[in-house]
């Protein structure tokens, strides 16, 4: 790398960490306490505050066998996370008019979508996405998914599986509650969910992710291992068996080949690019979509990416746990929207920062475990993953998280004053032009603030600082593609989308 740039981004990366504030190294000195209590393979946490990524740290390693570290481009296996990404796909198809969230699942997958012990009772897709459609993980979902996984076009259709003529069908797959009245957490339910989308919108669902969420938003996350532009980028996630065993993704440098999918249907089954917990992001992509989800469907790279009231409609809760009128899974869940958690502070149960609410999700799988938590009254926000404990996770003492969580929940929860401290400035002060441009051209910056520094971050989350005078810069002499432009200004970043061919 040139040595110019790589001083650069360093700099940047200071001036991200660092935040100006003192307390951005006092959260270092925890989390590297943590990490070390834990015996933590690697880690990575990200506050997010107002429109800004107020800090962020990394330690350890992603990859073991060849001591790679853990860096601002690692990329995680983000677990159940990925469910509410998902269905923040679905929710822009809902707001495109593709898919209505109170029609029937069979319309959308051309067979009966019902439950044998009601089969009167319509299953819709708002069912879905609020896991009451009363579709569980039988004893069937396991070999399917193995399937789905390994046999490439000879995969089965989701109809074997949910269906009670289907080769996979297990009675087990059903709840005996009626649909709409029972909720019960499930992957199976999110492989339906992108069986539907697929269907509505005539696309592989890792294609139609891409093309709804991610490339509008100039982000590098992915539901297909083979479209890592570096394999390296991503962690391994290990377990202590015996010592360090890797579980997924140990690649070791050799790209993933592209799986033939050339002749599949769209429709068919979506669950091929692991819906529920499948998708690989790096935090800082996971953080511009939490704030996207913030400022309800806005954001600076692609505008209103979602309709505020699709957004709002997502995050409004369409279950509440009762006592008796769900499974919520060990106190943990205890009220959920479309494809998003929303946490109650039940006592010993869902509390990420006590007298405090959050929308989100948290993710294991594997020997990771991960968090995607945000507040939109106080645009604050933590994103948290390990890929390994030497130790295993322990029961939380105060709550349903485990104690790892629960110390990094504390050590960030420090950071809440940057929310007081956040202008919200009106997005019309900030506008670049022509936001479609070659390189060496210059570009105008139309702003009434003063800008402190000014940087372009790939789709691979590389962040390049830029030198400007006269509210306006010079294009380097880069890759073309589509960047982001990134502007800290009186305590917040502003962000453009801009094109470079």
């Amino acid at each position: 790398m040139d040595l110019k740039l790589n001083n650069q981004l360093l700099a940047l990366f200071a001036l991200l960490f660092f935040s100006g504030t003192i307390h951005a190294q006092s959260l270092e000195e925890d989390l590297d306490a943590i990490a070390e209590d834990y015996q933590l393979m690697g880690m990575s946490v990200l506050v997010v505050c107002g429109q800004n990524v107020h800090a962020h740290y990394h330690y350890g390693t992603k990859d073991y066998t060849r001591d790679l570290a853990i860096d601002d481009s690692t990329m995680y296996r983000i677990a159940s996370i990925s469910k509410a990404i998902t269905s923040t796909g679905a929710m822009k198809l809902v707001d495109q008019g593709l898919l209505d969230l109170d029609a029937p699942v069979s319309n959308y997958l051309g067979y009966e979508f019902a439950n044998p012990n009601h089969p009167n009772t319509v299953i819709t897709t708002r069912m879905v996405m609020g896991h009451t459609s009363s579709l569980q993980d039988g004893d069937g979902y396991s070999p399917f998914l193995s399937d789905t996984y390994n046999l490439g076009v000879d995969l089965p259709s989701m109809f074997e599986l949910v269906h009670p003529d289907g080769d996979y069908y297990t009675s087990n797959m059903w709840r005996t509650e009626e649909p709409g009245t029972h909720f019960a957490y499930s992957n199976i339910n999110m492989g339906v969910l992108a069986t539907v989308m697929e269907s509505v919108s005539g696309q592989r669902f890792d294609l139609l992710m891409e093309e709804l969420i991610f490339e509008p938003l100039g982000l590098a996350c992915t539901y297909n291992t083979a479209n890592i532009d570096n394999i390296d980028n991503l962690a391994v996630i290990y377990r202590n068996q015996g010592g360090w065993n890797p579980q997924v993704d140990n690649y070791q440098g050799v790209a993933p080949a592209q799986p033939d999918l050339g002749d599949y249907q769209p429709g068919t089954n979506g669950s091929r690019f692991a819906p529920q917990g499948g998708l690989r992001s790096s935090v800082y992509d996971l953080s511009q979509l939490m704030i996207m989800h913030m400022n309800n469907g806005f954001h600076q790279a692609s505008g209103q990416l979602i309709a505020t009231d699709m957004m709002e409609l997502m995050h409004t809760p369409v279950w509440t746990y009762d006592g008796s009128n769900g499974d919520n899974y060990y106190n943990l869940f205890n009220q959920w929207g479309l494809g998003i958690q929303q946490t109650t502070n039940t006592s010993m149960g869902d509390i990420v920062i006590p007298d405090m609410t959050f929308l989100g999700h948290p993710g294991e799988a594997y020997g990771l475990i991960s968090d995607w938590y945000f507040n939109k009254d106080e645009e604050f926000g933590i994103i948290f993953m390990t890929n390994g404990s030497w130790n295993g996770f322990s029961f939380g003492n105060t709550s349903a998280f485990y104690t790892l969580e629960e110390e990094v929940f504390d050590a960030v929860s420090d950071e809440l004053e940057c929310a007081n401290s956040v202008t919200d400035l009106n997005r019309s002060q900030f506008r670049v032009y022509p936001n479609l441009s070659n390189a060496g051209a210059t570009v105008q910056i139309d702003t009434d603030v003063r800008i402190d520094t000014l940087a372009l971050i790939d789709a691979k989350g590389s962040r390049i600082l830029l030198e400007f005078s006269n509210n306006s810069f010079e294009i380097p002499f880069i890759g073309s593609g589509i960047y982001t432009l990134v502007a800290t200004a009186v305590g917040q970043q502003l962000t453009q989308r801009l094109i470079i061919e």
